[in-house]
């Protein structure tokens, strides 16, 4: 195909299905966002192969489908079925799935050696020795476990859960209540009468320095957190 147009595709009761479409109206309706078919669509078509210009027969639509309406057909195979990604897409997409992986490895993991978070940089650099095709669509967690697994040899990681007590002034317990939550689950919690609240959060190891650099700009270094022993 062409940065103009491509294909998405499914396979229903043994046969196949296609419809040309606009590459990002199409990526961007499988990705949730609102998009009209008619802006998807590059022709009112339903092939059985788009590349020889094969139609798809009335009857095999109405068996697979229970309609011959194009754009309720579009719908069906751009939700369930698959498109094919420009060259392009592929390594836009691939990019910023490596992205959050560096992101994710970076949060979550420690070197051992120090209990502080690898650099993304350092991390990047690692993941450039190893052999690992980022998959696109594939959740980033899952594969950062895996390449996790390949970096080791080469960076120590370690992947730590830490429990952190917190304590916050009534001033300020409303407003970073968020904040704290964004950073790990919250075990317990409790609201005292003068509007303190104290709290003991799980968290990646990796995530406690910028925790704690964090609650203290939001609090002018008013609140109080540790690990929990």
């Amino acid at each position: 195909m062409s940065d103009r147009y491509t294909v998405a595709r499914i396979t229903r009761n043994g046969e196949h299905f296609e419809i040309l479409v606009k590459p990002q109206p199409a990526l961007s309706y499988t990705m949730g966002k609102e998009t009209l078919i008619s802006e998807i669509l590059v022709t009112d078509t339903i092939f059985t192969d788009a590349n020889k210009g094969t139609k798809a027969g009335e009857d095999k639509l109405k068996a697979a489908f229970e309609t011959t309406d194009t754009r309720k057909i579009a719908e069906i195979i751009l939700k369930r079925g698959t498109l094919q990604l420009t060259t392009n897409q592929r390594r836009q997409l691939t990019a910023e799935k490596r992205k959050q992986i560096i992101t994710f490895i970076a949060r979550q993991a420690v070197d051992p050696k120090t209990n502080l978070p690898h650099p993304p940089i350092r991390i990047e650099q690692a993941m450039g020795e190893i052999r690992y095709s980022i998959d696109p669509f594939k959740e980033t967690e899952e594969q950062a476990k895996d390449i996790i697994k390949l970096l080791r040899p080469a960076l120590p990681l370690k992947v730590e859960q830490i429990q952190v007590e917190v304590r916050i002034p009534p001033q300020y317990a409303a407003r970073t209540y968020g904040t704290v939550k964004n950073y790990g689950t919250i075990k317990r919690e409790e609201w005292h009468a003068d509007g303190s609240w104290f709290s003991v959060v799980e968290m990646a190891a990796g995530l406690y320095g910028p925790f704690l650099d964090k609650l203290g700009e939001l609090t002018k270094g008013n609140a109080e957190a540790k690990k929990k022993l």
